[in-house]
C-alpha cells in the first residue's frame, strides 16, 4: 500500500537505486561465466523506458555520470516510443499493465511540457 502512495518519480527512483546497486552482482566472477539478469517482463520494460525518459527530463541523475543533465529531443523520443508501444499492445495487456504505461505516459507528458516552455 505504500508503495502506491510513492509517486511515480519516487518509485523510478528506488527502482533505479536498487537496480544500480546491485549491478556488481551481475558481474561474472570469471570472464568465462555468463552475467546474471534479472527477468525481464512488460513492467520492468516499460518502467526501465520510464526511467529513461526522466533522467532525459533532468529528474533523476544519469547513473554514469551521477549528475542530472536536460535532454528534450531524447525525452520526447522516448515519451513517443512508450506511446507507440502502448498503441501496438492494445487489447494484449493486463489491466495493470494497462495502468502503469497510461499513468507512467500520462506524468512524463506533463513534466515535458514543463521543461520545454
Amino acid at each position: 500500500m505504500e508503495e502506491k502512495k510513492k509517486s511515480l518519480k519516487e518509485r523510478i527512483f528506488s527502482r533505479w537505486k536498487a537496480d544500480s546497486h546491485n549491478q556488481n552482482d551481475m558481474l561474472p566472477e570469471d570472464s568465462n561465466k555468463e552475467a546474471h539478469f534479472p527477468e525481464i517482463d512488460f513492467s520492468s520494460f516499460i518502467i526501465s523506458l520510464g526511467t529513461q525518459a526522466m533522467m532525459h527530463l533532468g529528474e533523476i541523475p544519469d547513473p554514469l555520470s551521477r549528475k542530472k543533465e536536460k535532454n528534450l529531443s531524447l525525452a520526447k523520443q522516448t515519451i513517443d516510443l512508450l506511446a507507440m508501444i502502448q498503441e501496438k499492445t492494445k487489447g494484449n495487456l493486463t489491466i495493470q499493465e494497462e495502468q502503469l504505461i497510461e499513468n507512467l505516459l500520462y506524468e512524463l507528458r506533463i513534466k515535458y511540457v514543463k521543461e520545454s516552455k
